[in-house]
């Protein structure tokens, strides 16, 4: 056979082979084969050395039209695909405006992230400032500051999660009062969220992690009328302009009078159920003036200035405005029950 016929036929075989091809990879390869440094139109142009001087002009020229023809064949079928493509593509994205739209799935807050935000902003419209602190805290920050030494008896009741000697998870907020107070002269009026923990066994009521709100006043002349008055106004926002709190006497080391704070059943309004175990009360928080040593031991004079602090459990909060009577739904991420709020 002839070069002139190799050529010819060398055509022939790429054009049909680029009619059955099917995508892109496959006309790249095709390319390789007839045109690349090792394809068939190569290897014959290898042999033009052994034409003669009349013959070899000829089949260059016709090698030259053969590659032109096979790149126009391959580009001209990359086109046909490429448009090919496009069209099924529309064909296939095409929107049916009868068709029901689907309705995006909205994320809702969580109870207990509703509840803090409620809380925060009461305290806000209240001129407070919301200060967060370490959860791994130093014992110093968490007992020793709130006139708690060591071996002092109410560190027993803590059940604290010790890391070493001088390291915790914190019990509770208040050693975020005690780094402000460090820091800031008076007045401070400040609330400090956060998670605390206790080694505490998991039942409807309790848990080794929960969330408390810590409240702190420093300022010349607060009284306990004022620690009252802010509770009230709290707890009137929360439950209902018909809320009403007591206040009973109790003892805590940092506060100086202390007292436990009661909300008048919002179940019974104080007739007496089974939510407050017929007592017409539910148990909140504790509350107290800051005991003077804690002040001193801030760098505050006792003799000038005064204040009030108060701790509140986040849960509780959250458990009596949703009408919640096991703790552990918080924490157990059912979407079944979650989805309610």
């Amino acid at each position: 056979m002839s070069m002139k016929e190799q050529l010819e036929q060398i055509e022939v075989a790429a054009k049909q082979a680029l009619s059955a091809v099917a995508d892109g990879k496959a006309i790249e390869e095709l390319r390789i084969r007839f045109l690349g440094k090792k394809g068939e139109l190569t290897a014959i142009l290898k042999q033009m050395g052994g034409l003669s001087a009349e013959e070899r002009p000829v089949i260059g020229q016709l090698a030259n039209k053969v590659r032109a023809d096979i790149e126009a064949a391959i580009a001209e079928r990359g086109s046909q695909l490429k448009s090919a493509a496009e069209e099924k593509r529309v064909k296939e994205e095409t929107l049916d405006v009868t068709m029901p739209g689907k309705a995006p799935r909205v994320g809702k807050l969580h109870p207990l992230s509703k509840t803090l935000e409620e809380v925060e902003e009461i305290f806000l419209g209240m001129g407070f400032e919301i200060v967060e602190g370490p959860e791994v805290e130093k014992d110093y920050y968490c007992f020793e500051a709130l006139n708690m030494p060591k071996h002092h008896p109410a560190r027993d009741t803590q059940d604290t999660f010790y890391i070493n000697d001088n390291v915790l998870l914190r019990t509770q907020t208040s050693s975020v009062q005690v780094r402000v107070m460090e820091k800031h002269r008076p007045p401070i009026r400040i609330i400090s969220p956060g998670r605390v923990y206790r080694s505490d066994a998991v039942d409807a009521t309790h848990s080794p992690l929960f969330h408390q709100i810590e409240g702190l006043v420093i300022d010349k002349g607060v009284t306990m009328a004022d620690l009252k008055g802010t509770l009230e106004l709290l707890m009137k926002r929360l439950y209902g302009e018909d809320t009403q709190i007591r206040l009973r006497p109790h003892h805590f080391p940092y506060t100086e009078p202390s007292a436990e704070v009661d909300l008048m059943c919002y179940n019974c309004h104080g007739a007496g159920c089974p939510l407050c175990k017929n007592e017409g009360y539910i148990e909140l928080l504790g509350a107290g003036m800051v005991h003077p040593k804690v002040l001193e031991g801030c760098g505050i004079d006792p003799e000038v200035y005064s204040g009030f602090a108060f701790g509140i459990g986040l849960e509780r909060i959250t458990m009596g405005n949703f009408e919640i009577k096991d703790m552990r739904l918080l924490y157990e991420n059912d979407m079944r029950f979650l989805e309610q709020f």
